[in-house]
């Protein structure tokens, strides 16, 4: 608990130095290019037929002159989707655009390997990347470009922005998480000078920061953390940059979004194995060694959460038993450090976003706080697979090209995921934890049953929607059952 408190009090930090250094953002670059440069856009892909349309028509539809932009469709698809590419580039390709179809016939590497065999034989002396399921604006690249003018700059990221933000409880909460490492972490971190990551996405890279990193590598399943930490190591400069935005699609069904969770966990806790004692060992300032360090292993609090929530009950029957006086002095420090840190945080984030509408966060903060329980199980699998070196393939987060309430697709049947015992497991600690208010209750302690009512919360809700994911379409459009989202209690990796 107190190691949990200690990452807790962490986000307060980055709140604190988010304020701290707000002069130190300027969005606008201090000098342009004389000539714009040559950029190459890369679309890494793997069986995404739903979604390229969209994308490849977005990013011919950015303003940059045709004689300076080169686009690589990277396709390592093994379904329909590399027919749909081919047709839908050969179109674009027709009609005036610079864009080329790479296929693999194997995933080696995965996207890193991807994005590493399309730089081979890129022309571009800068590289911008846009996964499947993002729309990049028009004005995008012109908006970036000019801020590599500056000496030394070796990636800028801008804002994730989110379609589908509205379409389901669920991806409000997506939307707020995501929100509060882009608007925080990602702020406070550039504003003070520390490292910070590329997100794989919705970024451009100076193609010689790549290559002096050593370039793509395939041995964590967060490739794009990786090489930033290299790259900086390596004396390139960030900046990031979140007034230019860049939307895309949240996944709308919870097994797709635990199974990109538990890539993103397992990923970072790779990457600290791998770039902690690199970090360490350089002449960088202690403080941003420090931040490093709660950055890559933030994860860890996954496995201290399972172990708090093996200890809680018994611990509070013994607490109950000192008084509740007893009880307030330990606890209302701890939770103060842990629970009201995550409210905080989040909280800040939407105030700076929207602050006419930020009241409303309150209502999906206890959504929030049980879904941060809730995935407690599959992403202290994830990591406890990342510690102990277990090697796992590139999971792909399904995208359906979906963005209002009430829509539904063949895309979600085709790619819905199997289901494991996980859920099953998140139910039994629901039904554990409901037993424990009951407990608590008829021992006349009222004070443990309404945070234990997060944990019921939690486990129940992330365990349920992974068990009845495709039977709310189902429901509401009266269709056979049809696909492969009926439990099947046998293990599939996450």
């Amino acid at each position: 608990m107190i190691l949990l408190a200690i990452y807790g009090l962490h986000r307060y930090t980055l709140v604190y130095l988010y304020f701290k250094y707000r002069k130190n953002y300027n969005p606008n670059p201090p000098q342009h290019f004389a000539e714009l440069p040559r950029v190459t856009i890369q679309l890494p892909m793997y069986n995404e037929q739903f979604v390229i349309d969209r994308l490849i028509e977005s990013v011919c539809a950015i303003d940059y002159p045709r004689d300076r932009l080169e686009i690589q469709v990277l396709d390592d698809s093994t379904d329909e989707t590399e027919q749909v590419a081919t047709e839908i580039v050969a179109r674009y390709a027709a009609l005036g655009h610079p864009i080329v179809y790479i296929h693999r016939t194997n995933r080696h590497g995965f996207k890193a390997g991807a994005l590493d065999e399309g730089l081979l034989v890129a022309k571009g002396e800068f590289v911008a990347i846009f996964d499947a399921d993002f729309v990049p604006p028009p004005d995008w690249l012109m908006r970036v470009i000019h801020h590599f003018a500056e000496p030394g700059i070796g990636m800028v990221q801008t804002r994730w922005t989110h379609l589908n933000r509205d379409y389901s409880m669920l991806t409000q909460i997506e939307a707020i998480l995501l929100d509060g490492h882009f608007v925080l972490e990602h702020g406070a971190r550039s504003r003070a000078g520390d490292f910070f990551n590329f997100n794989g996405t919705a970024g451009m890279w100076c193609r010689q920061a790549i290559t002096d990193a050593g370039g793509w590598q395939h041995d964590t399943l967060t490739e794009d953390t990786d090489l930033s930490y290299r790259s900086q190591l390596a004396g390139w400069k960030f900046k990031y940059l979140p007034d230019i935005e860049c939307p895309a699609e949240l996944p709308i069904e919870m097994t797709a979004f635990k199974t990109q969770q538990a890539r993103w966990a397992k990923g970072l806790i790779q990457c600290s194995k791998k770039c902690l004692p690199l970090i360490w060992k350089s002449h960088i300032p202690r403080k941003q060694k420090i931040e490093a360090i709660y950055h890559l292993t933030a994860n860890l609090s996954y496995p201290l959460m399972v172990v708090m929530t093996a200890l809680i009950v018994p611990v509070t029957i013994i607490k109950s038993l000192q008084g509740w006086f007893q009880m307030l002095i330990i606890d209302l420090p701890l939770f103060t450090a842990s629970t009201l840190s995550i409210a905080t945080f989040y909280l800040v984030s939407q105030r700076v976003l929207f602050p006419k509408t930020w009241m409303k966060t309150f209502l999906y903060l206890p959504g929030l706080m049980a879904l941060g329980i809730g995935l407690t199980v599959t992403n202290t699998k994830a990591v406890m697979e990342a510690l102990f070196g277990i090697q796992s393939a590139f999971a792909r987060t399904p995208k359906y090209s979906i963005q209002k309430k009430g829509e539904t697709s063949a895309a979600a049947k085709k790619y819905r995921k199997r289901l494991n015992v996980i859920p099953w497991i998140e139910l039994a600690l629901g039904s554990f934890f409901a037993w424990a208010i009951y407990y608590n209750l008829v021992r006349g302690n009222f004070f443990t049953p309404p945070f234990l009512l997060i944990f019921v919360g939690g486990y129940w809700y992330t365990g349920l929607m992974s068990l009845l994911q495709g039977r709310f379409d189902r429901w509401r459009t009266g269709t056979a059952n049809t696909d492969e989202s009926s439990p099947k209690p046998f293990p599939v990796g996450v």
